[in-house]
């Protein structure tokens, strides 16, 4: 088990670009602040804190080139684990927030993603609590790119100040453009929210792991065969799960609810994807055989593999 995390053939499906910027590489762009205070940006107290800090980290990417140095980086990182296939979420809601235009930004990405080894597909992430608008024009940016490697629009951020509810006409219109539809939901709100994801066609759910407080709702994920985007050390992170003991990956696998693991943000969560792989099989028992089914998976629910 010792090299079985990194040799494994792996996926990485839930995986948010901005996400993935270590501090020193932000003041490798501006180092006009310390190298400490980008590091304090990466502690949080719980899950709003954590939104705020994605925000903050967001806000410190100019340009099209700093999305390009991130982009290397980041897939340089997944190459050493041998992540043959990512499906890499960008925050095309807070490029809008910022009054950046979204054109080069993604071109830049998207060229930088050529020069790696891994196979990379583009999930255009919207921001619940914007509200319905911006999210349909990111919703009409991931629809004029569905030839350039963009596979997804997702709903991301806050529950709670962003019911899924809202974004039905949304989800209506990237289904007809051919886009798949995936959306955060049970990860710091309840079972209900999960229903609501499933409601407007979320085809994967990014956490979900509220799920395993309603039998129905696994029933359901089991039967229909919809993936939850299973993020350990994020959710121990954010505070959402309060002690590793209390995590339920274990419960909704033995369920038989179809789980994916990831790494969510990997640099602001101080974790990688092979890493969460030994911690399934340090913590929860997870046998080489399971992380394999696991690692399959990854393959399994892509949207664009």
């Amino acid at each position: 088990m010792d090299d079985f995390p990194l040799d494994v053939p792996k996926a990485e499906l839930h995986l948010h670009l901005e996400g993935s910027v270590e501090p020193e590489t932000l003041y490798e762009l501006d180092p006009s602040t310390s190298i400490e205070e980008y590091r304090a940006l990466y502690h949080y107290t719980d899950f709003d804190a954590f939104l705020r800090a994605f925000g903050a980290v967001g806000k410190r990417l100019r340009t099209p080139q700093d999305y390009a140095l991130i982009t290397r980086r980041l897939l340089e990182r997944l190459e050493t684990q041998n992540v043959r296939y990512a499906e890499i979420m960008v925050a095309a809601g807070v490029v809008l927030w910022k009054g950046q235009e979204f054109a080069p930004i993604f071109d830049a990405i998207r060229a930088a993603a050529v020069e790696s080894g891994v196979q990379v597909r583009w999930i255009l992430d919207a921001v619940r609590q914007f509200g319905v608008e911006p999210a349909m024009q990111v919703a009409a940016l991931a629809a004029e790119r569905v030839d350039r490697g963009v596979v997804a629009v997702g709903i991301g951020g806050s529950e709670e100040r962003g019911p899924a509810s809202w974004f039905k006409d949304v989800f209506a219109f990237a289904r007809r453009e051919g886009l798949h539809l995936h959306a955060h939901a049970g990860e710091s709100m309840g079972p209900e929210s999960i229903w609501d994801a499933l409601a407007l066609g979320a085809e994967r759910i990014g956490h979900g792991i509220a799920a395993v407080r309603d039998a129905a709702l696994m029933r359901h994920l089991r039967e229909r065969d919809i993936p939850l985007e299973i993020c350990i050390t994020s959710n121990l992170v954010t505070g959402v799960v309060k002690r590793i003991e209390d995590h339920p990956v274990r419960r909704l696998f033995e369920a038989g609810v179809p789980i994916v693991l990831n790494s969510d943000d990997p640099a602001m969560f101080r974790c990688s994807l092979a890493g969460e792989y030994r911690l399934a099989a340090e913590r929860f028992g997870f046998t080489e055989a399971e992380l394999r089914r696991i690692a399959e998976n990854g393959f399994r629910y892509a949207f664009g593999w």
